[in-house]
């Protein structure tokens, strides 16, 4: 079950992937903040968001979470989004940035196992296996568009000013709604085909540009 196993059959390698799969967390947060900041919003920095210092980001159940279930989550980056110098544009690159840069920290453990000296390597090629599925769980789950998860917000960016407002409703009830849809199993076809498609992306990029 997800990494705690890992724990206690080789604690050096879950010392190497915990600590990658923590920033994998804190970098989704800071993309959240540093495409806010272009947009000029400067309420993550003011709230010494924008740092890579995990004291600044880290929930205690969202790691937990993390490390036992396979996806989870660090304190939200504040976002004041009527300080945007462009809104809907500015509410779509935000709340994409996150399921981005897991997507990205996926692309580069995938291209690093293209090579043969690490491939054959035991440690590395179970660290970037594992730093890739889990960043493509992360990136999966949250562009589902329920509220808070960033697919919400990515929706929004598409939607009129009053359905935008009804879908900000629900995300008091966010967190119920996803717990619920994920013990009653309703959540993981859409989890699953999302993990689909994007490893399905990532494997036309690799043979675009013939990595292999």
């Amino acid at each position: 079950m997800g990494l705690i196993s890992l724990l206690f059959s080789n604690p050096f390698l879950f010392i190497i992937i915990a600590v990658i799969i923590l920033y994998s967390v804190i970098l989704h947060e800071v993309a959240h903040g540093w495409v806010a900041h272009l947009f000029g919003d400067n309420t993550a920095l003011y709230s010494g968001r924008l740092t890579l210092n995990p004291k600044s980001h880290l929930d205690p159940i969202g790691t937990v979470a993390l490390f036992i279930v396979g996806f989870g989550w660090a304190r939200p980056v504040p976002v004041n989004y009527a300080s945007f110098s462009n809104r809907r544009w500015g509410l779509f690159s935000v709340a994409l940035a996150g399921c981005a840069t897991n997507i990205l920290i996926a692309v580069i453990a995938i291209f690093l196992l293209q090579f043969n000296f690490i491939n054959n390597n035991p440690v590395w090629e179970i660290t970037l296996t594992t730093v890739a599925r889990i960043n493509i769980i992360l990136g999966a789950f949250n562009l589902i568009p329920i509220p808070p998860l960033d697919g919400s917000k990515v929706l929004m960016s598409f939607l009129s000013y009053r359905a935008q407002e009804s879908l900000t409703m629900l995300e008091p009830y966010g967190f119920f709604i996803l717990a619920l849809l994920l013990f009653t199993g309703l959540l993981n076809p859409v989890i699953i085909f999302m993990q689909g498609l994007i490893t399905y992306l990532i494997g036309l990029l690799f043979g675009l540009f013939r990595f292999r």
